[in-house]
């Protein structure tokens, strides 16, 4: 089964497929931290937008000029790429995160409302990305392949201490969730995605508890 409409929220591109290189040279403390409160801001609205919101709207609700904008992220589509990349980052870390804090159940939970999250940051940019998916400038393969990974490594967890069901695979859990997300897609139907993964959850549970 392809999973990229999942984990990108688009359709899948089957060409070549390559990941943009960062930019190597180091930034000083004041720009890293300029350029963290951009992407932050960036973030939010994107999300917050049921279009894409243009540049300068960004570099206005971040409190900056504009040029202070395009010099940390010089195009749409760097700036897109950036949040792509540290919304992926956040789900990755934050499923190890939450393993250290939480029995493995509730990690899984919680980690289902962090990809959440991540849809709705998509609603403002899905135009771009499509373009960048199909130039193949983002690599949604390669995010599937993380996050799938991240799914498992709580599963695995799970199973260890019996809190979720032993048949069930990354596989699973990531198809339940297209289902989900499909039919209550965030920010909007918030209330009614978090009741459907409470059911989800129940269903994954181990019947030994």
């Amino acid at each position: 089964m392809d999973y990229a409409p999942f984990f990108a929220m688009l359709p899948p591109n089957r060409s070549a497929i390559r990941l943009t290189d960062p930019d190597p040279r180091p930034l000083r403390a004041d720009a890293t931290r300029n350029r963290d409160q951009l992407l932050s801001v960036a973030t939010r609205v994107f999300g917050s937008s049921d279009s894409e919101p243009s540049m300068r709207a960004i570099a206005r609700e971040a409190g900056v000029g504009i040029a202070t904008l395009y010099r940390h992220f010089p195009t749409r589509e760097s700036l897109v790429d950036a949040i792509y990349r540290d919304q992926v980052a956040r789900l990755t870390s934050g499923a190890r995160d939450l393993l250290a804090q939480c029995p493995p159940s509730v990690a899984l939970r919680r980690w289902m409302d962090l990809f959440g999250d991540w849809i709705a940051t998509k609603q403002g940019m899905l135009d771009t990305l499509v373009a960048m998916i199909e130039s193949g400038e983002i690599a949604h393969a390669r995010t599937q392949a993380e996050l799938l990974a991240a799914i498992e490594g709580i599963l695995a967890a799970g199973r260890e201490r019996g809190d979720v069901r032993a048949d069930v695979s990354a596989e699973d859990v990531a198809a339940a969730l297209v289902g989900i997300f499909t039919v209550a897609r965030p920010p909007a139907n918030e209330a009614r995605a978090a009741r459907l993964l409470d059911v989800l959850m129940d269903g994954l549970s181990s019947p030994r508890r």
